[in-house]
């Protein structure tokens, strides 16, 4: 039907009535308080509106992932400081040079052996990216989206996993943190699957959602606030048990005592069998699939048969 006439309401009140009410208006439509609330970034900022960010930045990534058919993932943990070994071998070159004009700057001697560290460590950037590439072609390969790498987005370990699975042409996930000082996300993830968090609480939410598995490599603080929260919650039946790997021996057993915890009555000792700690990426992948396969779980269906049947023909069922 034609609209031939406004309403009374879409048009202001005349000045023929009131000269003074164009300006009125104008103050009152300008007032924040007439902003819609869904552009009104100052009041969405507030303090009384956290509960509305909060379910904001929850339904955003779940809405994406949804869309994205993700369903299953494989968490990656790590150090954000480890660089690959070319990058670590390249700092650790440029000090030692340093160091030949000036042998007995105390700086350069502690930079020194951070950087003999940092090349060390680099093994398991090379490790990880290993790890990313198994995972991006499991089951029937890169386009097979049913389980999914998900890292922290960011750099070192993070990177090294998602890179390997853009190595083989997968999709990974990235869940990036805003920081104070700004974190940029790593180029490996997919560009539909990189979501920026501002609580960390959300993040770790959407971490442990469609986690089937979690591997932690060496890190610092974040790396083992992950990990803990993770095996407080299976320990405490609030998630669902899930296979837990620790790679590098040596970093994990120096770390921390957990024979002192069983010791001191902290823990039990049944809950040593909560994690698996183990060398490389290669048993990390097979304690994972061990895991599965013995419980008969969806990561089993999708990558072993018991009764000895080809992939194909399981597909097909």
């Amino acid at each position: 039907m034609k609209k031939t006439k406004k309403l009374p309401w879409e048009k202001p009140k005349s000045t023929k009535e009131d000269p003074g009410c164009d300006a009125l208006i104008r103050n009152l439509m300008e007032s924040p308080s007439y902003k819609l609330a869904e552009e009104d970034t100052d009041f969405l900022k507030g303090e009384e509106a956290r509960p509305v960010r909060l379910h904001l930045e929850y339904l955003k990534a779940e809405v994406m992932m949804q869309k994205m058919g993700v369903k299953q993932t494989i968490v990656v943990f790590g150090g954000a400081r480890i660089k690959e070994p070319k990058s670590a071998l390249k700092r650790l070159e440029k000090i030692e040079k340093k160091l030949k004009a000036n042998p007995n700057d105390e700086k350069l001697l502690s930079d020194l052996k951070a950087a003999e560290r940092m090349v060390e460590l680099s093994r398991f950037y090379k490790d990880a990216r290993k790890l990313g590439r198994m995972v991006g072609n499991a089951g029937d390969g890169p386009k097979d989206n049913r389980v999914i790498m998900m890292t922290g987005g960011g750099p070192g370990i993070m990177e090294a996993a998602n890179r390997g699975t853009y190595d083989v042409g997968a999709k990974s996930i990235g869940l990036n943190i805003q920081l104070p000082y700004e974190q940029y996300p790593n180029p490996y993830v997919c560009p539909k699957l990189i979501f920026q968090f501002h609580y960390f609480a959300i993040r770790k939410l959407h971490f442990l959602k469609r986690a089937h598995a979690l591997v932690a490599y060496p890190g610092g603080f974040g790396t083992l606030d992950e990990l803990f929260e993770l095996l407080t919650l299976i320990q405490t039946h609030k998630s669902p048990e899930m296979p837990v790997v620790l790679v590098g021996k040596a970093y994990w057993e120096r770390l921390i005592d957990w024979e002192l915890l069983i010791e001191m009555g902290s823990i039990a000792p049944d809950d040593l069998k909560l994690f698996s700690i183990v060398d490389n990426a290669r048993e990390a992948w097979e304690y994972i699939i061990q895991w599965h396969t013995t419980r008969k779980s969806y990561l089993y269906r999708l990558y072993k048969d018991d009764k000895g049947k080809k992939k194909s023909e399981k597909k097909r069922r």
